[in-house]
C-alpha cells in the first residue's frame, strides 16, 4: 500500500472520518505490535503498549504535516513510547516467552520452517528464547536499531528519520549493535555447546 494511499487516509481521518482511522490502525497494528513485543519479549505488554500508540496517533493526528511518510511517523511514536516505558521499568527483568520467531534476522543461521522433527522443534524454541534474551539484555537503542533494520527492514533512511540520526550514526550504531549482539548471543550459546560436545564423547 503506498504512502499516496496513506496520506489520503489520514487526510481523511484528520476531517473526522474515523473509518479511515480504522483503516490505518489495521495497516500498522502488526508492525507496531512486532516492534513492542521484541522490546518487552511477551503478548501482554505488547498489547497494551500498541493500543497505547495508537491512542497517541489519533491524539497527534491533527499535527500530521506529511513532511515524512506516514509509516516513519507511526514508528517515530512507536520508538518513543517504547522508550519512555522501558525508562519507567528499568529495574525490572523482562521475560521472552517467545514461541513464533519470524523475522529473517541476518546475523543467525536460517532455520527451515517445514518438516521439523519434535527435537528440532525444540531446539528453535531454544534459539528463539536465547535471541529474545540477547535483546532484552541490550541498550534500548542498540535494540531499537537491530528490530528496526533485522526485524521490521527498514532502510538506512527510514531509520535515520524514525530516530532523528544522521545516516552516518545509524550505519555505526548498527554495526556496534550487531557485534554486541553477536557477543551475547555467543555467550549463551557456547556453553551448551560445550557441554554437548562433552556429552557426546
Amino acid at each position: 500500500m503506498s504512502s499516496v494511499d496513506d496520506f489520503k487516509l489520514v487526510k481523511k481521518a484528520q476531517s473526522g472520518d474515523y473509518k479511515a482511522f480504522e483503516e490505518l490502525v489495521n495497516r500498522y497494528e502488526s508492525k507496531v505490535y512486532t516492534v513492542a513485543y521484541r522490546f518487552f519479549g511477551n503478548h501482554e505488554d505488547a498489547c497494551d503498549l500498541t493500543q497505547e500508540v495508537f491512542i497517541k496517533i489519533y491524539k497527534s493526528l491533527k499535527n500530521f504535516r506529511g513532511d515524512s511518510n506516514f509509516m516513519t511517523w507511526v514508528y517515530h511514536i512507536t520508538a518513543n513510547a517504547c522508550r519512555d516505558e522501558l525508562r519507567k521499568r528499568k529495574n525490572k527483568k523482562v521475560v521472552s516467552l517467545d514461541e513464533e520467531f519470524k523475522d529473517d534476522m541476518t546475523l543467525l543461521a536460517s532455520i527451515p520452517d517445514s518438516a521439523l522433527l519434535p527435537d528440532d522443534e525444540i531446539e528453535r524454541k531454544e534459539l528463539c528464547e536465547q535471541v529474545q534474551r540477547c535483546l532484552n539484555m541490550m541498550s534500548d537503542e542498540y535494540r531499537l536499531i537491530l528490530i528496526m533494520r533485522e526485524i521490521q527492514g527498514l532502510s538506512y533512511d527510514e531509520i535515520a528519520s524514525t530516530m532523528e540520526c544522521s545516516l552516518g550514526t545509524v550505519k555505526s550504531r548498527l554495526n556496534r549493535a550487531r557485534a554486541s549482539f553477536r557477543k551475547k548471543f555467543s555467550a549463551l550459546v557456547e556453553p551448551k555447546s560445550n557441554l554437548s560436545r562433552q556429552n557426546n564423547k
